[in-house]
C-alpha cells in the first residue's frame, strides 16, 4: 500500500484503521478495489486487487477531475458534489469525498451493483471521516481545501500524460 500526503501524515494506527475500514467495505460491497487520492492528486493507500494502470498518473486525474466537478457544482449553486459515479461498459468507478481532503475510489466491475456499492460506501465514508478528521485536527490541518494553483498543475500533468 503506497502511502503519502503533502502536508499531513498518519501514524501506524491511522493506517492500521484505515486498511480496516477499506478491507471491510471492500468485502461487503464486492468491489474490487479502493483507492485513497488526496485531493493535491497524491496516491495514499491501495487496498484490494492492484490496479493494472499507472496508480500515479489514476490519482492525478481523480483528483483533476474531482475538483472539476467541485467547480461545476458551484455553477449549479451547489456547494459541492460529495460522490461522483462513472460507469464503463465492463468496470466503474464511484468516488466518495472524505473529510473534504481525500477521494475514496471504488473501482468495480459486474461481480456487484452500484447500489451494493453507494449502500456500502456510506458506512466506510463515515469511519474514513472520523479517522482523518481526527488526524487532521491532531496534525493542526483540519482546514480543507485544495491549493489555488492545483488545477494549473493538474492540466500541466494531464498534458504529459497525453503528449500535448
Amino acid at each position: 500500500m503506497p502511502v503519502g500526503a503533502a502536508s499531513w501524515s498518519f501514524t501506524e494506527d491511522d493506517f492500521a484503521a484505515i486498511t480496516q475500514s477499506l478491507q471491510r467495505f471492500l468485502h461487503e460491497s464486492s468491489a474490487r478495489c479502493a483507492l485513497l487520492v488526496d485531493r493535491s492528486g497524491q496516491l495514499v493507500a491501495t487496498v484490494g486487487e492492484q490496479p493494472k494502470f499507472d496508480p500515479t498518473a489514476f490519482a492525478t486525474l481523480t483528483a483533476a477531475d474531482f475538483s472539476a466537478n467541485d467547480q461545476l457544482a458551484r455553477m449549479l449553486g451547489e456547494p459541492e458534489f460529495g460522490a461522483l459515479f462513472h460507469q464503463g461498459e465492463k468496470e466503474s468507478m464511484y468516488l466518495a469525498d472524505v473529510a473534504r481532503r481525500v477521494i475514496l475510489v471504488v473501482l468495480f466491475d459486474n461481480r456487484t451493483t452500484l447500489g451494493l456499492v453507494k449502500l456500502r460506501v456510506k458506512s466506510a465514508v463515515g469511519q474514513l471521516n472520523q479517522v482523518f478528521t481526527d488526524m487532521f485536527n491532531r496534525d493542526g490541518t483540519s482546514a480543507p481545501g485544495v491549493a489555488s494553483e492545483f488545477l494549473g498543475e493538474a492540466e500541466d500533468e494531464i498534458d504529459k500524460l497525453f503528449g500535448a
